[in-house]
């Protein structure tokens, strides 16, 4: 009877070890991919298609002129804003584009510190426990 209580405790143990180093794996990771993201964070992340490009002002308002262009036919007139209306709209959008880079990449990184801990934490408390267990 002992023995299949030291067997099933050997494989909690074990179990708990493992998906603890799984998760530092992926926390690790997603870690590093946030603090990159935190050092250019006009560039990261994903960019739904037909997001007027943040690249440069030039871009974002041939972007803009482009969108504004499509789906027109001759009959339509469309609102096209002048080049000082256009460069507010531009910085408002890469201020909020750096804005929830930052954001999305912060909460990561407190996430996956956390994350990391207790892992650690996990892991070493059960690894000394099945050293008990086994000696």
């Amino acid at each position: 009877m002992e023995k299949s209580q030291k067997i099933g405790a050997q494989i909690y143990g074990y179990t708990v070890c493992l998906v603890a180093v799984i998760t530092f794996l992926i926390s690790i990771t997603t870690l590093v991919n946030a603090v990159i993201d935190l050092s250019d964070p006009l560039h990261a992340g994903w960019t739904p298609p037909g997001t007027p490009s943040l690249a440069s002002f030039e871009n974002y308002k041939m972007d803009v002129l482009k969108s504004s262009q499509q789906g027109d036919d001759k009959s339509t007139s469309t609102y096209v804003p002048d080049d000082e209306t256009l460069r507010g709209m531009y910085e408002a959008a890469k201020a909020d584009k750096i804005q929830l880079s930052k954001h999305q990449s912060h909460r990561s990184i407190i996430i996956d510190s956390l994350l990391i801990v207790i892992c650690l934490v996990l892991f070493i408390t059960h690894w000394r426990w099945m050293k008990k267990l086994t000696t």
